[in-house]
């Protein structure tokens, strides 16, 4: 495996971020604009991170949340050529350190019906599933 580092998502990463999950296959929302991320980023930007090679070029992200009470996983996407080289992991076990430092002691996340075959991914990592209701209302 190459070289790599994290270092926090800049709003200069958007282009790079979205075409990002986009080649990852991840749905992108009405809140994931610039816009949206710049509200994110007011929150706790210390948890929405990118992984960068040695060349400097993003080829994963993770954008971390914390609402004081339980910490979510939101958008973890590798570069679809650099997928199976630990660089998931390796993000999540960032993001875990990040959410300890915060507090958190639970972390939740969720797996669109589309992109299900990740669900093996997290339980590798001792994630499990718990079977719920969600439910939304957009404002």
């Amino acid at each position: 495996m190459s070289e790599h580092s994290f270092r926090n998502f800049e709003i200069g990463d958007f282009d790079a971020v979205t075409a990002l999950w986009q080649a990852a296959g991840l749905f992108l929302g009405s809140s994931d604009t610039k816009p949206g991320l710049l509200k994110k980023l007011e929150r706790d930007p210390d948890l929405f991170f990118v992984m960068t090679d040695s060349a400097g070029q993003i080829i994963g992200c993770v954008m971390g949340t914390y609402d004081g009470r339980r910490g979510w996983i939101n958008h973890l996407a590798v570069s679809p050529d650099r997928q199976g080289e630990g660089l998931g992991r390796l993000m999540i076990k960032e993001l875990e350190a990040r959410f300890r430092k915060t507090g958190c002691q639970k972390v939740n996340l969720l797996i669109e019906p589309t992109n299900a075959a990740v669900q093996t991914f997290y339980q590798r990592l001792d994630y499990s599933e718990d079977k719920l209701i969600f439910m939304e209302k957009w404002l």
